[in-house]
């Protein structure tokens, strides 16, 4: 509760929004005002961009609250009353957030899923992304050559403890450390707690022997890592779909055709080379997200 507490009053005095990360909290338009909240990645910043700066090309007035954290708290934000939308993966709903750890045999099963979890709680889904962005794990050629690394299975014969460079949640969660030991039976691993986005430096000076990776970074673009594969499909489809508060869309249903014009665009060799104009080159999330929807002529050049 304590913790609970101190995230609603960081929450209500702005956290995040206006950040360097994501661009100005901005509010206009005479339409309804609407609350989005993001997680603590670029790839977040770029989504809540995207959707907020559609809906204001639309009337709607917008506050973005980035960068509040992993999505159990962001969901803790949401079912408080301190957002009224965010972007989620649909895997993670399931296995996080629903706590299920079947796994879905399709995207299509994970969405409906997912979407019928959220709609028990008084929100429900928007229309997902083409794109998915799962979980994965990374290793430098070298590494992967020498212990004959091809699957993720395969790191049950590396001599002593696997070092896998993740985000602190990792650690704690099925898509995670602990169905890597349960769908995989791996005991000798260990999660370095790393900042998202610092696992790739890790790996680089090899301070970690393999690192948590997500499959539209902008890092994977060149090919200098080797993803493991999954035969087991421990880390699931993980397409966005927007988490959004049932009533709010009952009284603006414009806002699901706006929202969704965006989703839909949403390619993984799009979401890659925006995550890489943030990430690799610097760019503003406010910025990247202008240019995208001008391109798809969901915003005029002029913004």
């Amino acid at each position: 509760m304590a913790a609970l507490a101190v995230l609603m009053i960081a929450l209500l005095s702005g956290c995040g929004g206006g950040s360097g990360k994501s661009g100005k909290t901005g509010q206009s338009g005479p339409g309804p005002q609407i609350t989005i909240g993001t997680k603590n990645f670029p790839e977040q910043f770029i989504l809540g961009e995207l959707y907020k700066q559609a809906l204001e090309a639309k009337g709607f007035r917008v506050r973005l609250k980035s960068d509040i954290g992993s999505s159990e708290i962001v969901d803790r934000a949401l079912t408080a009353g301190s957002l009224d939308m965010y972007p989620e993966y649909i895997g993670v709903a399931l296995s996080e957030l629903a706590g299920r750890t079947k796994r879905p045999h399709s995207a299509a099963e994970a969405y409906r899923d997912a979407k019928a979890f959220e709609e028990s709680r008084g929100f429900t889904l928007l229309a997902m992304t083409p794109f998915t962005d799962q979980n994965a794990l990374a290793a430098l050629p070298a590494y992967a050559k020498r212990h004959g690394l091809r699957t993720i299975a395969d790191l049950g014969g590396v001599p002593g403890t696997v070092v896998i460079g993740a985000p602190p949640e990792f650690a704690t969660r099925f898509e995670g450390l602990l169905g890597l030991r349960k769908v995989y039976g791996l005991k000798r691993v260990h999660v370095r707690q790393l900042k998202i986005g610092d696992q790739y430096g890790a790996l680089d000076k090899q301070m970690v022997d393999v690192a948590n990776v997500f499959t539209t970074d902008g890092q994977l673009e060149k090919g200098r890592y080797v993803l493991l594969r999954d035969p087991r499909n421990l880390f699931t489809f993980q397409n966005v779909a927007p988490v959004i508060r049932r009533d709010l869309l009952r009284k603006n249903p414009a806002l699901r055709t706006a929202i969704d014009a965006v989703s839909s665009k949403l390619t993984t060799k799009a979401m890659r080379r925006m995550n890489a104009d943030v990430v690799q080159r610097g760019e503003q999330p406010a910025a990247v997200a202008r240019k995208f929807l001008s391109q798809v002529g969901l915003m005029s050049a002029g913004g």
